[in-house]
């Protein structure tokens, strides 16, 4: 497996995922990954920009007493300034020098480039970066800076309180250095914003490279349990291999694109079943399977999703054929095994319920052979009796003539 696929539960907490590295040939499954899919995570996603709300709640300024009342009824300069962006205090913006007006606010999906400066509120800088460029609204960097970049004029500076959970919220981060739960404040002023380029037009390097981009940044979010998220990341990597072009392709780029298009699907099948969206995940996994059917981590998830769908049998004939790829592979023995003795009790159960339902047939034999023996004893007894009888009859006859 590359070293660019998902590595599940890994213990890294970076936010730039490691690039493609060539490896020798290994086991596909072998990587570190956990192939547990059901923890539980919320996964409502709103694609929109929630509704906003000027809800204030800066500091009010010491008053004189004499002017308590009127201090109480206006707000403060400082209140007024402070955008809560998401009306929860989560979230707030202010800015600091205005820009070129609200028509020059950038659009959702197009390319921005900002200066950033993050700090913790303690003043520590973690990072500072003069030409930050991404994508607006497909989750490239922090929900902070998606949500409120949107809300700036060009050329505008402004200062944004981030709760940790729109920043990088419980597991903190690695590269760059910020700790669990950590509020951040950011310091950002928008410096440009183009339209995406078309996809039909774009070299397929290029394509290739943007592609990789959106699929890391998905990795990025499956590790920090973002699954939702992730899927979404993976999705708009899928439609940049998926665009038709209008350019020459090389048959060596077809190949890297359809590649990719792999690892996204397989990736995606993961985080949603991450999401126990099986009916989805499936899908993902056959579509795997159409481009490489001997995919070994499609067969093994698909052999989960149909398990846990209750297809034991099903599932038993796809995870054997996972394992015959890779006869010593310990995850798909561990997995087949239980599914087995699962199949094997559900097979038990079904009996005893047609039993059931149905009576037991064993015993209905038995006494209707008891049945039938009584009655053929009845009957040899009857005729035995009669027999005498008869016989008793003729003796006397013979009796009654001699004398």
């Amino acid at each position: 497996m590359a070293d660019s696929e998902v590595v599940i539960g890994s213990a890294e907490n970076q936010e730039v995922a490691p690039s493609d590295k060539k490896s020798g040939r290994a086991s596909l499954l072998d990587s570190g990954e956990d192939f547990t899919m059901l923890d539980d995570v919320e996964d409502d996603v709103d694609d929109d920009l929630p509704p906003l709300e000027d809800a204030g709640g800066g500091k009010k300024k010491d008053s004189p007493a004499k002017d308590a009342t009127k201090a109480d009824q206006t707000p403060s300069i400082e209140q007024e300034e402070w955008l809560d962006v998401l009306g929860n205090g989560q979230l707030r913006k202010k800015v600091v020098e205005a820009g070129a007006g609200p028509d020059s606010r950038p659009q959702r999906g197009q390319n921005v480039t900002i200066h950033l400066k993050t700090s913790l509120t303690n003043g520590t800088v973690v990072e500072e970066l003069p030409n930050l460029s991404f994508t607006l609204g497909d989750g490239d960097v922090l929900q902070a800076l998606d949500l409120t970049v949107q809300l700036m004029e060009m050329g505008e500076k402004a200062l944004i309180e981030a709760g940790a959970k729109y920043a990088y919220g419980a597991l903190g981060s690695s590269t760059p250095a910020a700790p669990p739960d950590s509020d951040l404040i950011l310091e950002v002023q928008l410096l440009s914003a183009d339209d995406a380029p078309d996809l039909e037009l774009m070299p397929p390097s290029e394509r290739i490279s943007l592609a990789n981009r959106k699929r890391e940044r998905g990795n990025v979010l499956f590790q920090r349990a973002d699954y939702a998220f992730a899927v979404n990341s993976y999705g708009i990597a899928l439609q940049i291999t998926e665009a038709t072009s209008r350019v020459d392709i090389s048959q060596q780029e077809e190949e890297e694109l359809l590649d990719m298009e792999v690892k996204c699907l397989n990736n995606m099948a993961a985080a949603q079943l991450k999401l126990d969206h099986y009916e989805a995940a499936l899908r993902s996994c056959i579509s795997v399977l159409v481009h490489q059917p001997d995919n070994v981590k499609a067969l093994f998830r698909k052999g989960k999703v149909l398990a846990l769908q209750g297809e034991y049998a099903e599932a038993i004939k796809t995870l054997k054929r996972a394992l015959k790829l890779e006869p010593s592979n310990k995850t798909i023995h561990a997995e087949l095994s239980k599914l087995v003795k699962k199949h094997s009790e559900q097979k038990g159960a079904e009996q005893a319920m047609y039993k059931k339902m149905l009576g037991n047939p064993t015993n209905a034999s038995v006494q209707k052979h008891r049945a039938k023996s009584s009655w053929s004893l009845s009957w040899k007894w009857l005729f035995g009796a009669t027999a005498v009888a008869i016989g008793g009859v003729a003796l006397s006859v013979v009796i009654a003539a001699r004398n």
